[in-house]
């Protein structure tokens, strides 16, 4: 059993977007100008877009700088003008996640991570990539994988396929983020891309920039491979580097665009300068098997052999046979409180809640069973009070497995403790940092006289150079700890 179905077992989420099959209609689609099937009306890809938007945000978190969420949407709204469906309630966000991706989801909104603008080096490359995910928007890509996957359930289609990223996740989250990882087709993919290369030209971006933005993507993961990762990218989109050409044959097929030459590197390089680089480790990171959370002040133990997933609202550990799940959450109730809450709920027979200490915290013990569709689940809840914080740890397996696993499960809460490492409390992220070159440099003698806290085969993708290679004229990106 994996851990996706635990807590499956265990909660009833409603579904993140009800779909009724209604009867199949044709309608031109308004970027192609083919005629397609469509199931799903305008107003019903608004509301899917303004259902998961929230979740997303969430689950995700907004990167904090306001100026930046400023300058993207600025931009992305001056592409989606510019595009067949300017009438819809077009969204940008710039999510504080360092993983280098951009998706759109139906209605109008897009999002790219900041992960992603830490490897552009121009505002017509950031104006490729808004382009692309609009055309998404624009083409319906998104809308028609839903009729199709409405088709599926009466055995008429291909249904929609998703990302194994998606299922890292536990149930809940995988209901809110589903539609999110919608893995588009070669065909969708080139298209939007064709279409990206409209909307940017239209504003007068240098194409050409987009074909960098692949070459780039490309670069990344080769490094994610190398170093055993899934490419971010990957997860949402095909391999960017089979695309290239394609964008090149477009460009010289299209007379006009050769009229677009607006670059704009200062622009963008000013915005990335003090940008976060990587996982955030105040948000918490692993080291030597204990898991640290510097801007809360804990740590726990990580059990030898499981895996860990950090999330803004949930820290979860599980073995790879995902036998059980420790959850960590926070908890809005005091510990006796959130006890008589959860003992409460339909389904769940609890045992005798205990008040305990935890390495000098209070906390409140609970023992308890879930009667599920699928049989039944055992486990322990413990709330543990902390810094003003309840801290909700929730301990689960099925009930034969329960006694085997147990014994770990409580030895991972039994870590929960206050942080005390000063090094640990005052560990900072890494951050962009933008030099002006008054002459081409190699990129060694860069680094010799800006050293980076990353290897330089990182520091030649960001700048999106060869390693061995030279910076141009003009702003070029370090990485160093933040002070």
């Amino acid at each position: 059993m994996d851990t996706p179905r635990l807590l499956r077992r265990l909660r009833s989420p409603r579904l993140l977007i009800p779909l009724a099959l209604v009867v199949a209609a044709c309608a031109v689609n308004p970027a192609t100008g083919r005629r397609e099937l469509s199931l799903v009306s305008e107003g019903q890809e608004i509301a899917m877009g303004q259902d998961a938007d929230p979740q997303i945000v969430a689950q995700m978190g907004l990167y904090p700088d306001s100026s930046v969420q400023r300058y993207v949407r600025q931009l992305g709204l001056a592409l989606a003008a510019r595009s067949e469906r300017p009438e819809l309630p077009w969204t940008f966000r710039v999510l504080d996640d360092p993983t280098v991706n951009a998706f759109a989801l139906p209605g109008g909104f897009v999002y790219v991570t900041r992960g992603i603008l830490t490897h552009l080096t121009s505002e017509a490359q950031l104006a490729g990539i808004l382009g692309h995910e609009i055309a998404h928007v624009t083409a319906r890509h998104s809308a028609s994988q839903m009729s199709r996957a409405q088709l599926a359930q009466i055995g008429l289609g291909v249904g929609m396929i998703l990302s194994d990223e998606v299922r890292r996740f536990g149930d809940v989250a995988q209901q809110a983020m589903g539609l999110l990882f919608l893995r588009f087709g070669r065909d969708d993919e080139l298209e939007a891309d064709e279409f990206g290369l409209r909307y940017m030209t239209r504003l007068g971006y240098d194409p050409g920039e987009m074909a960098a933005v692949m070459r780039m993507l490309d670069q990344n993961s080769q490094l994610a491979e190398g170093s055993g990762r899934v490419p971010e990218w990957l997860s949402t989109h095909p391999d960017p580097g089979n695309r290239v050409e394609r964008i090149h044959q477009h460009i010289a097929a299209n007379p006009t665009y050769g009229q677009a030459t607006k670059v704009e590197r200062v622009a963008l390089m000013a915005r990335l300068d003090g940008m976060t680089f990587g996982a955030n480790p105040r948000e918490g990171f692993v080291e030597e098997g204990v898991f640290h959370h510097p801007d809360l002040a804990f740590r726990m133990g990580v059990p030898a052999g499981w895996q860990i997933m950090n999330g803004k609202q949930a820290v979860q550990m599980a073995p790879e046979d995902g036998s059980a799940i420790l959850e960590l959450t926070l908890s809005p109730e005091a510990p006796q409180d959130a006890a008589r809450a959860f003992a409460a709920q339909e389904g769940v027979e609890a045992g005798a809640a205990r008040s305990a200490t935890i390495n000098g915290l209070g906390a409140v013990v609970l023992p308890f069973q879930a009667q599920t569709q699928d049989g039944i689940l055992a486990g322990e809840m413990t709330w543990i009070l902390h810094g003003g914080n309840t801290y909700q740890l929730m301990s689960l397996s099925t009930e034969s497995g329960w006694n085997s696993v147990a014994p770990t499960l409580r030895s991972a809460v039994g870590s929960f403790a206050r942080e005390t490492d000063p090094e640990i409390l005052a560990r900072q992220p890494l951050e962009v940092e933008v030099r002006t070159l008054s002459a081409p440099t190699s990129l060694a003698a860069f680094l010799r006289q800006n050293p980076s806290e990353v290897p330089e085969r990182i520091v030649a993708v960001i700048n999106q150079v060869e390693v061995g290679g030279s910076l141009p004229a003009g702003p070029a990106k370090q990485v160093v700890r933040r002070r």
